[in-house]
């Protein structure tokens, strides 16, 4: 049985500048960074604040050379804000490309952009 989800691949071009976005414009913390020794890398990032999901960053290129098979596409994740509109205010001011804030049935949402133009919501959940 599967208990909960625990984490996400983020296959990423630039691994170092993934980690720079997350931790210096979006407030993730660093959870790991580790290396096999052999070239394969991957760093796990999470919410500072909270440890349930989390995201492990993998080098994209290198992935799709060991495993071709494997879809690399960004995945579609919707992440939950308490403070929608101050986090709308802090990525706008670290030059974060921010979409227009939506009014939703379940609830406000916005989209934003990584440093690879990669795009994530965030649903406001209170």
């Amino acid at each position: 049985m599967i208990n909960r989800l625990g984490q996400v691949m983020l296959y990423v071009n630039n691994q170092d500048e993934a980690v720079k976005f997350w931790t210096e414009k979006v407030g993730f913390k660093v959870i790991s960074d580790e290396d096999n020794g052999q070239g394969l890398r991957w760093i796990e990032i999470a919410p500072t604040n909270e440890f349930g999901t989390s995201i492990v960053l993998h080098n994209k290129e290198l992935i799709s050379k060991m495993q071709p098979e494997l879809n690399l596409g960004t995945p579609s994740l919707m992440f939950f804000s308490n403070d929608l509109d101050q986090l709308y205010a802090d990525l706008s001011k670290q030059n974060v490309t921010v979409g227009e804030m939506v009014t939703m049935p379940s609830g406000r949402v916005f989209n934003f952009a990584d440093s690879e133009n990669n795009y994530f919501a965030v649903l406001e959940k209170k």
